[in-house]
């Protein structure tokens, strides 16, 4: 009888946990004198994850192709810019892991590299969504995402880095290879 009870008390508590816990889990609540605002092209689906990098931006203009070579300036520009960072870190770990010869140089390499490598990868990046808007106040307005595959950009690292003579002594690739994606999984997360 006890047994019974207690079974029926911690059923009842389980039962109240998760009305608690899934009521609060409900939409939540827009303050008084605010609208939420949808914003075509963003949000987690379009988040860097630890496989691509991703980036996303507007452009408004009269014309409708400008207002399309602003948004995708602007992404590129974002993109490119989290693509250095990364990089940055990466080399910064990578060159702080090896015992190399002339640190400062090879950073130096290293970056001169990166800033070849992110001007020549940008035009293969891919447009992963694309909405064109034409506002109340005739102006269109060009929604756009972009994202750059992480393995492409390792592999071009990699060729790039082995012909390089002054870094090629140094350098090894699993190890670049498994700093960059320690990095990009913190970026994934």
């Amino acid at each position: 009888m006890n047994m019974k009870k207690l079974t029926y008390s911690s059923l009842m508590l389980v039962a109240l946990a998760g009305v608690f816990m899934f009521g609060c889990k409900g939409k939540e609540k827009i303050p008084k004198g605010e609208t939420e605002i949808t914003v075509p092209c963003s949000g987690p689906d379009y988040f860097t994850t630890n496989k691509f990098f991703r980036a996303n931006s507007i452009g408004e203009s009269q014309d409708q192709v400008t207002s399309k070579k602003k948004a995708l300036a602007n992404a590129r520009a974002e993109l490119a810019a989290s693509i250095q960072t990364t990089v940055k870190a990466v080399t910064d770990n990578y060159t702080n892991s090896r015992e190399m010869n002339n640190k400062e140089q090879v950073e130096e390499r290293f970056e001169q590299l990166n800033r070849e490598i992110v001007d020549q990868k940008l035009t293969g990046l891919k447009t992963i969504c694309e909405k064109l808007v034409k506002t109340d106040q005739g102006t269109y307005k060009t929604y756009i995402a972009i994202e750059l595959s992480a393995d492409e950009l390792v592999a071009t690292y990699n060729e790039r880095l082995s012909k390089d003579e002054r870094l090629r002594i140094d350098y090894d690739y699993e190890k670049f290879k498994e700093t960059f994606e320690k990095e990009m999984e913190k970026m994934g997360n």
